[in-house]
């Protein structure tokens, strides 16, 4: 890039046709770029909520979800993304043989936790969602199962061996991963494909979500998604976030979003002075030239490996958190809450245990429902293509404020915000067309965008206006 400002710091960026297990059978080219998946007219302007059953409630379990879905309705959340459903495997387990094992080692893919209730209750959180105008997606982990996985038992073949012996899950270099509590699947398995994708299936037939959070989804060989989606909008038409990020294949096979990663390192590095405003320039610069037109990618401050592994988000980004909340949710993305946020957690919840929410009184219910009404009613915040181009606004904001109009169909946003921890002063001149009325999103009053505007910023402060 010619800025050198960036520093992006997640490993996962090269395919996973690295992988070192037998050839994949010769497989239909993808499509070409001018060919991308469905994209369910729903998910345009969603909001998604990851819910983290097992904590979500003091019972940890499907009904203490049902019970807070008027709660996120009220919120402004469009779309539920619960994570693993399914029995967790107890053989290697990570962490004491005692503790409840991670979600993401699955041991039946056509079962759920009985921790969490019935498939019977699971129909009913979704019906019920459904009712209130909420999608719900499964969180989905294809690429590895627990060693005493029902497919270990029955069928061995469907898993990678290396030097003739079964193996925990290789990364993208073919080094190990870490999670020795799984065991890696084999993709140059026709049988294993179709059995996933009937695994797949089932869940939108029997259950009737509505698409899937794909776990490491670049693991997994990119022909596996051109294969998988067609067929999964055979049965209704889905939407799909791939938790990856430097494949841009996906979006022509199978995906209608995935992990802003860097996005989440940038501003994370800005919070802590490490970078500076004129980062997110260089990272829009990257994103528009690597990814085909119409991508877009899932933003977040939080969600359950940062809070558990990382940090809470106040450890990760101090005072400059809540600045942040309102550019995830006014850049050129689809915007994610991790359960908590609207209550301000402020503690890291366990991951191999029971550790519940201690849900107070929802401190941050307003701030994030402006948001949230902001994006369902106007356009130019609208994901990708759906939405307006970002167009940086001139004037002296330099490295310290970012300042920022995007527009749709007549619907405008001016976005300002002091990315520094101190009181800066900026003198910024709108194009002709930004001109006007605004509502302060986050005031009372009516602000008038002229051709030169000086504004004086308090540490971390924002301003969203909008004309509708």
């Amino acid at each position: 890039m010619r800025n050198l400002f960036v520093v992006f710091t997640f490993a996962l960026a090269i395919s996973c046709e690295n992988k070192p297990v037998p050839a994949v059978p010769t497989e239909p080219p993808p499509p070409p770029k001018s060919v991308r998946p469905a994209e369910p007219e729903w998910a345009r302007n969603a909001v998604l909520y990851e819910c983290n059953i097992r904590q979500f409630s003091p019972a940890g379990n499907f009904e203490g979800v049902r019970k807070q879905l008027p709660r996120l309705k009220e919120l402004g959340i469009d779309v539920l993304w619960l994570m693993p459903i399914h029995p967790i495997g107890k053989l290697n387990r990570k962490a004491k043989p005692s503790d409840l094992g991670s979600p993401y080692s699955v041991q039946d893919y056509y079962a759920v936790n009985p921790d969490f209730g019935t498939v019977d209750d699971l129909k009913e959180l979704v019906g019920e969602a459904h009712a209130l105008g909420l999608k719900v997606i499964l969180d989905w982990v294809p690429n590895h199962t627990a060693w005493d996985a029902v497919w270990m038992k029955e069928h061995p073949e469907y898993y990678t061996k290396v030097n003739g012996q079964f193996t925990a899950p290789l990364n993208e270099h073919g080094g190990s991963t870490g999670w020795d509590d799984c065991v890696d699947l084999d993709y140059s398995n026709p049988a294993l494909r179709k059995a996933m994708i009937e695994a797949m299936q089932y869940w939108l037939r029997t259950a009737g979500i509505d698409g899937f959070r794909v776990d490491m989804a670049g693991l997994v060989p990119n022909d596996f998604w051109a294969e998988a989606r067609p067929a999964l909008d055979s049965v209704k038409q889905v939407f799909m976030l791939s938790e990856w990020q430097d494949e841009a294949g996906h979006f022509n096979t199978c995906f209608n979003a995935n992990y802003g990663w860097k996005w989440k390192d940038v501003t994370r590095d800005i919070a802590k002075g490490k970078q500076d405003a004129r980062s997110l320039d260089t990272l829009l610069e990257y994103l528009d030239d690597f990814y085909p037109k119409g991508y877009y990618q899932m933003y977040f401050t939080t969600n359950h490996d940062e809070n558990s592994w990382s940090g809470t988000e106040a450890e990760l980004y101090g005072a400059a958190a809540d600045a942040f909340n309102v550019l995830m949710f006014t850049w050129q993305g689809m915007p994610m809450l991790y359960n908590g946020q609207e209550d301000g957690l402020s503690r890291r919840l366990k991951f191999f245990e029971k550790d519940p929410i201690r849900w107070k009184k929802y401190a941050k219910t307003e701030f994030f429902q402006k948001l949230c009404n902001l994006r369902h009613s106007n356009r130019a915040l609208w994901s990708g293509q759906n939405g307006g181009a970002l167009r940086k606004i001139s004037g002296n904001a330099g490295e310290h404020v970012y300042a920022f109009t995007r527009e749709k169909e007549g619907d405008r946003v001016v976005v300002v915000l002091n990315l520094t921890p101190k009181t800066r002063t900026v003198t910024l001149n709108p194009g002709g067309d930004a001109l006007g009325a605004y509502t302060n999103l986050f005031g009372a009053s009516t602000v008038q965008v002229t051709r030169e505007m000086t504004l004086n910023l308090k540490p971390w402060e924002y301003l969203v206006l909008t004309n509708k």
